[in-house]
């Protein structure tokens, strides 16, 4: 998760470098997006606070957030079609640019005191919207960026930048608005800034060379959801990873009150949660070496069977640090997952398709986040925080069983390097 001829072919193994890190283009891009994801993961933080600081109201900080994550259920589809005919690296840099007004105008309006509610809404919607094409954009350029050996790699380091970014943002967010409501959003604006000098230096070609004209958007999203559709070990990995999202989403909201329910400050629930990154971090840094040990359907199986498994132990710990392993655990195997089957995708999906096709893998994962809040909220409105969990791990089951059962995963064979 061999291409076609029909796009930016990557350079070859033997005029590739020996090193990741030597790939000047990658390099690039990639610590671009290292401050770019650190920006984000800040003032994501900081948004719910101002607007409670601004109107008392969680309704409406819950308003804005989903405000915000509104575009990716709008757009995901569309973008896959308007980034396989247009030059990705001037969609990425225009999506930059407009992320740096859209959160550079949020500090500007605190100082001159004409901050207003609709404002962050309308901010939040572009910088929402522009998230979604540059996601789409940077998953798609990837292969044109690196070596087949490199991709695996890359990809680990992808998930790196992702976990490391969910890990020091949130408590860096605090810190700044703490010292300033403002500064969150200015060091998200200035991160875009850095992001746009490192893409403006990439030297690759990243359009997509068609071998006849473009047919209307709305028949090339068809043909991306119908070749995803006739790929058994992607199509079902992408409905395991949308109900992994719930389960993940949901388990958040649990262990907050798991946690309380155990006597834990406020300090020791945050240390737990804190061990999400933490677990996630070592297996962004673990998953190149087991993907080349074990096949993807025996990574694709076992991590879901692991998730399953460690829901229940979860639910019977007596103290809240206890939660701390079990959750780093779960976390650890989640990069792994990412990086088999991603890489997979990228060995399989022709490269005229890719931001399509990308697109509908990213609707279908991204847009059921969403639906695992609510699900952790009635599941704790209805039961206590232990129970929610064992309902949890049935989910996690429900996973694991259509994982083993598919033919797609039991079957998917091991694929050389591009």
């Amino acid at each position: 998760m061999a291409e076609t001829n029909a796009g930016p072919v990557p350079r070859d193994a033997e005029a590739a470098p020996e090193s990741l890190w030597r790939n000047r283009d990658f390099v690039l891009l990639w610590s671009g997006q290292v401050l770019s994801v650190l920006g984000t993961r800040t003032s994501t933080v900081a948004v719910p606070l101002l607007v409670l600081a601004m109107t008392g109201s969680p309704g409406r900080a819950g308003v804005a957030g989903f405000v915000a994550t509104l575009p990716y259920l709008l757009f995901y589809l569309p973008a896959g079609a308007v980034l396989d005919r247009l030059d990705r690296r001037r969609v990425m840099l225009w999506c930059e640019a407009v992320r740096v007004l859209a959160l550079g105008s949020i500090p500007v309006a605190l100082w001159l005191d004409r901050l207003t509610y609709t404002w962050l809404l309308v901010a939040g919607f572009a910088g929402g919207t522009c998230f979604v094409f540059f996601s789409v954009a940077e998953k798609s350029v990837l292969p044109s960026l690196v070596s087949p050996e490199q991709l695996t790699p890359a990809l680990a380091q992808q998930e790196a930048k992702s976990r490391g970014a969910g890990l020091a943002g949130p408590p860096l967010g605090g810190l700044l608005y703490g010292v300033s409501h403002a500064l969150p959003f200015l060091a998200d604006a200035l991160s875009y800034v850095a992001s746009l000098a490192t893409l403006a230096c990439i030297r690759a070609d990243l359009r997509v060379r068609r071998t006849g004209p473009a047919a209307p958007w709305w028949r090339e999203v068809g043909a991306g959801v119908r070749w995803l559709v006739g790929q058994p070990f992607i199509r079902v990995s992408v409905v395991c990873s949308a109900l992994a999202n719930v389960m993940f989403q949901a388990l958040t909201l649990v262990l907050i009150v798991l946690a309380r329910h155990l006597g834990a400050s406020a300090g020791i629930t945050g240390a737990v949660l804190g061990f999400f990154g933490c677990g996630g971090l070592a297996g962004a840094f673990a998953a190149p070496w087991i993907q080349r040990r074990l096949p993807p359907r025996t990574v694709a199986i076992g991590v879901t069977w692991l998730w399953a498994v460690l829901l229940v132990p979860i639910a019977a710990v007596p103290t809240p640090l206890a939660l701390g392993p079990l959750v780093a655990a779960m976390a650890f195997v989640g990069p792994v997952w990412n990086v088999v089957v991603m890489g997979y995708q990228y060995k399989v999906i022709p490269d005229h398709m890719l931001a399509r096709v990308k697109s509908v893998v990213l609707l279908v994962s991204w847009g059921a986040i969403p639906l695992g809040s609510l699900i952790g909220g009635v599941l704790l409105d209805g039961m206590g925080p232990r129970v929610a969990v064992l309902a949890l791990s049935g989910l996690g089951l429900l996973v694991a069983v259509i994982a083993t059962a598919s033919p797609g995963i039991r079957k998917a064979v091991v694929l050389s390097e591009r």
